[in-house]
């Protein structure tokens, strides 16, 4: 009598497990499967496991074209960017400024918007943050805004490979040859005619960087090799005109010479190498340094910068970038005359920017992909550990209800729910489709 009575019991409370079980299977925690929509956008998405920071997509302006055009050839090893940062051991991430291509707002994206076990520390009124290891007195990061301009004012790709390792050993007391320390470098880039643009306005309201050293080889140029481009202090309300007429203008094919190894065209001497031949192999050596940097981002796709930035070395930031596009250089209005004079003077920059670009797309459109990838392995690896679960779960409640010779009923259930998760991953793709 009583084993009948549990029989019965038993038959109600499985039913209703069974349904349970079934629903998670069809609407996982962390599926979009079953969902409501909702037109609210954030960083943060909930996961089982607590609040985790995700990419969320980009904006529609920044949506990816449907086809990239394909110019140059890219490697796997081009496209796959990955870096092991290790911030409690040696590792130095450099940031190379270049002029106008929003390094400002990427390096306080750097000091102040990136989780960290130990944050940078940002006084009130102080321009420098102070950015240590956890638990030691050492700098990770070699920046304007962290270690100020040591290697000299808007240091560039010359100056730092050469000037960085010696300052960052002085500064960490460190007598470790530089090889045994990794240097991550990274930069921002932007369209040309925008930074130029951007640069005219900027030393036309009084800036001159006439601080910057220029040191290649040891030494910094001869006002022969680099002659000023006015007299006086500055030049203040310089016409964009006599900005484009002065030759020796390093704002001409400035992101060119600032990613380059200078020293393979004899640095300033304009007249170690036929023009020509200098812009050939300064163009070369931009090119191949950049695709072999860390990380690198563009100033026109802000949020891709920031997942690309994420993905590369695996930290995260805490608001989002913002996508800003009404700058003084586009509230400038200019001629398409104009406009080809400064293409024709940045034709170096106007080609590491159409590489640059191609690649960083490309790089972010691999990621992404990538990211799909790892997603469905976890969601596949979650769904055998619950059918597992379910599996051992069943067999013992089967037991628990004096079901002596139930085993083909348990199977039967098993293959049931097999079949039910199968067709939550089929429906899960579908709405990705």
């Amino acid at each position: 009598m009583e084993e009948k009575f549990n029989r019965l019991i038993f038959i109600p409370v499985a039913a209703v497990l069974f349904l349970m079980i079934g629903y998670q299977y069809v609407c996982p925690a962390d599926s979009n499967t079953c969902y409501f929509r909702s037109d609210e956008k954030g960083l943060f998405q909930r996961y089982s496991s607590g609040f985790e920071l995700v990419y969320t997509e980009p904006e529609a302006d920044e949506d990816l074209p449907s086809r990239i055009t394909s110019k140059f050839n890219f490697t796997e090893r081009d496209l796959d960017r990955h870096v092991d940062f290790n911030i409690r051991g040696d590792d130095v991430m450099v940031f190379l400024h270049i002029q106008k291509t929003g390094g400002t707002t990427f390096g306080r994206h750097l000091v102040k918007n990136i989780q960290l076990e130990q944050p940078c520390d940002c006084m009130p009124g102080q321009r420098k943050c102070t950015c240590h290891r956890p638990g030691k007195a050492e700098s990770w990061l070699f920046s304007r805004f962290s270690t100020g301009w040591s290697c000299g004012l808007h240091a560039d790709w010359t100056e730092l490979t050469s000037c960085v390792p010696v300052v960052m050993n002085k500064r960490d007391k460190k007598s470790a040859p530089k090889n045994k320390r990794n240097f991550y470098y990274i930069t921002m880039l932007r369209d040309p005619v925008s930074r130029y643009l951007s640069e005219w306005k900027h030393v036309q309201r009084g800036a001159t960087w006439k601080t910057a050293l220029h040191m290649c080889d040891g030494r910094p140029p001869t006002q022969d090799e680099l002659p000023a481009c006015y007299s006086g202090e500055d030049w203040t309300g310089v016409p964009l005109a006599d900005f484009m007429s002065c030759p020796s203008n390093l704002a001409n094919n400035r992101q060119v010479r600032m990613l380059a190894d200078l020293s393979l065209v004899g640095c300033y001497n304009m007249s170690s190498v036929s023009e020509l031949e200098r812009g050939r192999v300064l163009l070369a050596s931009a090119k191949a340094n950049l695709r072999n940097m860390a990380f690198y981002g563009l100033t026109e796709f802000q949020r891709k910068t920031q997942y690309l930035f994420e993905r590369t070395f695996g930290l995260r930031f805490i608001r989002a970038f913002t996508q800003i596009n009404s700058t003084r250089a586009a509230s400038v209005g200019i001629s398409e005359k104009v406009r080809w004079r400064i293409e024709g003077l940045n034709a170096l920059d106007m080609e590491l920017y159409e590489y640059a670009k191609e690649l960083f797309l490309r790089r972010y459109q691999y990621n992404r992909q990538k990211q799909h990838q790892e997603e469905r392995l976890r969601r596949w690896q979650e769904r055998q550990q619950r059918q597992q679960m379910h599996r051992t779960y069943l067999a013992q409640l089967w037991r628990l209800g004096g079901g002596g010779g139930g085993g083909e009923e348990v199977e039967e259930e098993v293959k049931v729910l097999e079949e039910v998760a199968t067709t939550e991953d089929y429906s899960s793709q579908v709405v990705r489709w």
